[in-house]
């Protein structure tokens, strides 16, 4: 288990039930680098990744 596994299991845990849109992630994104600037570019990598999933490689 990686140490960054603790905030996804935490998230899993907490929300896990919840149904949210991939709209509402975006947002919640946005805000999250407007907040913390630092990790503009792995949030757009993981936004790249979560938008091009299921794309053939």
């Amino acid at each position: 288990m990686y140490f960054t596994d603790r905030g996804i299991e935490e998230l899993g845990q907490r929300r896990g039930t919840e149904d949210v849109t991939l709209g509402w992630l975006a947002e919640q994104l946005r805000t999250f680098v407007d907040l913390h600037p630092e990790f503009e570019v792995p949030v757009d990598r993981l936004a790249t990744w979560l938008a091009r999933e299921d794309d053939d490689e």
